[in-house]
């Protein structure tokens, strides 16, 4: 089998005395999308965040395409990478976050190549051709002059998604990417993003979207208490869970 694209042996998360990430195995191979599962404060944002370096963490190792990310081993001490190598492993993925976090006095367009300008150094008019590329990919290239107040929450959310793809990262993230949004604009979000995994993008998901977890993803990851207690292929986890824990989640939840 190939080397995963992101793998992760014994990571640990503290804040303070509480350890919420409690030694995290997980690979994800290039091309595949994995969904993880779980109650809230299970620890999945937070290793989303971890991955992103947005956390710091403060044992075992996260490998991106081959590099060890955050942290290096020195004559046997763990030493923080410099910022400078941080930010460019950081760049390595993209992330969407329940949030939009959008520039509010900028549009849509503008929202989407300020960071092919400004990290990427692209010139204007290929950072705008880029822009308009993933804006058209989700559905919204004719409300690229419109600012994030004049747009839906939907609208919004894929904004963000373009913005975030179109830096061309290696993995891309998403965390409840459809928490904030009025139930009728879910599918519109959901129906991206499932289109990106069919065209062989790379995603690491946290969502309450059971169904569409069942549907768009290749492995399903149960978390439970700062530790995966089953992973599987979406109907082995969902058809056949095999620890408690699981299936009493299962049942609490909508399918």
């Amino acid at each position: 089998m190939n080397q995963p694209l992101l793998n992760i042996s014994g990571l640990r998360k503290q804040y303070g005395a509480v350890e919420v990430l409690k030694g995290v195995d997980l690979s994800l191979q290039r091309g595949n999308v994995v969904t993880l599962i779980g109650s809230s404060g299970s620890g999945k944002t937070t290793l989303l965040r971890c991955v992103n370096l947005l956390e710091e963490f403060q044992g075992g190792q996260i490998t991106l395409d081959g590099e060890s990310i955050g942290y290096a081993d020195v004559a046997g001490k763990r030493v923080r990478h410099p910022e400078k190598l941080i930010a460019q492993h950081r760049a390595m993925t993209g992330m969407a976050f329940q949030q939009f976090n959008l520039f509010p006095h900028l549009s849509a367009l503008q929202n989407v190549t300020l960071g092919l300008l400004k990290v990427k150094q692209m010139g204007k008019d290929e950072a705008v051709a880029l822009a308009e590329k993933w804006l058209e990919r989700v559905g919204l290239l004719e409300r690229r002059n419109h600012f994030p107040g004049q747009l839906s929450g939907g609208q919004q959310q894929r904004v963000a998604i373009a913005r975030a793809i179109a830096m061309n990262p290696s993995l891309m993230l998403f965390d409840e990417v459809t928490s904030a949004l009025d139930p009728e604009l879910v599918g519109e979000v959901l129906s991206v993003i499932k289109g990106l995994a069919q065209e062989g993008m790379t995603m690491l998901l946290v969502t309450h979207e059971m169904r569409f977890a069942y549907e768009v993803s290749d492995n399903i990851v149960f978390m439970n208490q700062g530790r995966i207690e089953e992973q599987g292929p979406p109907q082995d986890i969902f058809e056949r869970p095999q620890s408690p824990r699981l299936a009493e989640f299962l049942k609490s939840i909508r399918f």
